[in-house]
């Protein structure tokens, strides 16, 4: 098991703690942002790949901002997947 810290950026939400098995998403868990929203991504992608998360959120945008929580946990999976692969 691997757990990676990613900031955020452009987001209500400030930090994602990503916990991989390879690259298996074990738990996801997002400090600040929408309560509700925040609770449902983690429970969706939970047990998928990083592959699969990657490709399903990148992109999504939330209100003009060019990012979303989604985009960034997309962009965060990736970083924390090469992490634990340098380790």
């Amino acid at each position: 098991m691997f757990t990676y810290i990613y900031r955020t950026k452009g987001t209500c939400s400030t930090s994602i703690e990503i916990t991989l098995d390879d690259n298996i998403i074990q738990n996801i868990k997002f400090t600040g942002g929408c309560h509700g929203n925040l609770q449902a991504i983690p429970k969706l992608c939970e047990g998928l790949t990083v592959d699969e998360v990657s490709k399903r959120l990148s992109g999504i945008d939330c209100r003009g901002r060019g990012t979303s929580c989604g985009d960034q946990l997309s962009i965060a999976v990736i970083e924390a997947y090469e992490a634990s692969k340098a380790q």
